[in-house]
């Protein structure tokens, strides 16, 4: 008998053969002009298509062509930028709401303004999946419903309460900051006060002035959706999420909510341009990489800070290598090297460089902590205050205020990175404990995306805590009716213990001559 359940065994196992993945065509939105949260996505992009699925990116900038992807370029973002990122420097919290707000709502409606994007809704085409960044454009995320998709997400910068919210998950506001704070997760209680009152701030314009908004938008454009935009909303299946708990902390998440930070970064470093290589090679003291990114541009820093920058780098015995978006650089030392793009990750890999001068994005500072390497970080919007602070908290990194950039604190900052090996051993212990997963980030970005994909959206994988109301999910009606209705009936019988005993002294027979004593 075991002998015969033992064939059984093997022929069950025999005959069970893993679900085949069709080709999928697959949506995806980057309505912001700057290139970040595309480079977030891109490998991952590349990597769905080079297994077959056809991938259509809606984004604001020229691309290469690659096989089984189609590029709408959305370009007139690109007159806004200047005048999107000025607004950011507001100095009070409500007044950049608005300015966040304005930004979303001005470059949601030129995406679906541009020409192209008209063409493509209009084109009766259908998609598998709709991938829509989570910055609060909502009415893009009606492509989903539009092409008659299932609705997924993708967040550069990580979680915060917004992402939480849509999703269901639980996300306390005692360890986790908003992501626009420069606090962590260890906070004070003044900085938890701080945290608790923003998060309520926030709460309030976004229901009362952000989704009105953007519901008049989807409505205008959408006017047939066959979803509201509440509904629209509750559709998401799944999430990538820029970030890993070695490089932020540990935090409660659903199994449909996907850490994938370090997606973008290849894993073997390509061979760097000829120029680059000889410039970091035969620098015998080593180099340091300056990069503010793809949204702020090092030629639009002021000239004072561009000129304590130039008197720093021309006394440090390390070569820099300096992303400047302009080909001539007045005063420029000749330790230095301008360009208006380098390779990044192919850069931070090589082992002469020391220090990553940075603007302290989330994507950079993965890529810091992927390669390595300790960061003096200069931090100017969003998350980037944030990320400083961990850095800081982490011991791989350091900060400056790039708005009052003094030359001593900078070189200061600079010696200390290049001298004290805490710093460079605190940023080894992180990347070990990055690199030690079970599986590249690519890998589980694929996997999961083509698991929705299988399951038809996957819908077994919905919290329970989407359906619930605000009192149902916090039990608040089960706790009144636990403590509320025993405390109601100990009213109820002390007011007829105290009638009954009023009643019973006013019947005493001795009560008239007790009076007229």
């Amino acid at each position: 008998m075991k002998l015969l359940a033992v064939i059984a065994l093997v022929l069950c196992t025999l005959s069970v053969k893993p679900l085949e993945m069709e080709s999928a065509k697959i949506l995806a939105t980057f309505p912001f002009s700057g290139r970040s949260q595309y480079i977030f996505m891109e490998t991952y992009l590349k990597a769905l298509a080079a297994k077959g699925h056809q991938v259509t990116v809606i984004n604001a900038f020229r691309n290469k062509a690659t096989p089984n992807m189609r590029f709408i370029e959305a370009m007139k973002g690109h007159e806004f930028s200047d005048e999107m990122l000025g607004l950011l420097n507001e100095p009070f919290f409500w007044q950049q709401l608005k300015a966040m707000d304005y930004i979303v709502a001005k470059f949601t409606e030129i995406t679906l303004e541009d020409d192209s994007v008209k063409q493509l809704l209009n084109s009766g085409e259908t998609f598998d999946l709709v991938l829509a960044e989570m910055i609060q454009m909502e009415p893009l995320y009606a492509f989903a419903q539009h092409f008659n998709a299932t609705l997924a997400g993708f967040s550069s910068f990580g979680t915060d309460n917004h992402v939480d919210g849509v999703m269901g998950n639980i996300s306390p506001m005692s360890y986790n900051a908003i992501a626009s704070s420069p606090r962590t997760n260890r906070m004070t209680f003044v900085e938890r006060l701080s945290n608790v009152y923003e998060t309520v701030v926030q709460e309030v314009y976004r229901h009362w002035i952000h989704l009105p908004a953007m519901e008049k938008m989807f409505k205008k454009y959408f006017p047939n959706s066959k979803k509201t935009m509440t509904a629209v909303l509750d559709s998401f299946s799944f999430i990538l999420l820029g970030q890993h708990f070695s490089l932020s902390h540990p935090r409660p998440y659903l199994p449909n909510m996907i850490e994938v930070g370090g997606v973008h970064i290849f894993h073997n470093p390509k061979p760097l341009p000829e120029d680059i290589k000889q410039f970091i090679e035969s620098s015998p003291e080593g180099v340091i990489y300056f990069s503010m990114g793809s949204n702020v541009k090092s030629k639009d820093l002021p000239q004072e800070t561009r000129n304590t920058l130039l008197k720093t780098f021309a006394k440090l015995k390390q070569r820099v290598l300096w992303k400047f978006e302009i080909d001539e650089l007045q005063g420029k030392p000749a330790n230095v090297l301008i360009k208006k793009w380098y390779p990044q990750p192919d850069i931070l890999a090589h082992p002469n460089v020391k220090v990553f001068i940075t603007h302290g994005g989330l994507l950079s500072t993965t890529e810091s902590v992927y390669f390595g390497k300790p960061v003096l970080q200069l931090p100017c919007i969003y998350d980037q205050h944030m990320n400083v602070k961990r850095a800081q908290r982490m011991g791989f990194g350091l900060g400056l205020d790039l708005n009052n950039l003094k030359q001593e604190e900078l070189e200061k900052a600079i010696k200390t990175l290049l001298t004290d090996p805490s710093y460079a051993k605190a940023s080894a212990v992180i990347s070990e404990l990055y690199w030690d997963q079970p599986e590249p980030a690519l890998d589980r970005a694929i996997w999961w995306t083509e698991y929705v994909l299988r399951h038809k959206g996957a819908p077994h994988l919905r919290a329970t805590s989407r359906d619930l109301t605000f009192i149902q999910l916090h039990s608040l009606d089960t706790l009144a009716g636990l403590f509320g209705v025993p405390l109601l009936v100990a009213l109820i019988l002390l007011k007829l213990s105290y009638k009954l005993l009023r009643g019973k002294s006013q019947k005493c027979p001795h009560a008239d001559k007790l009076k007229n004593q």
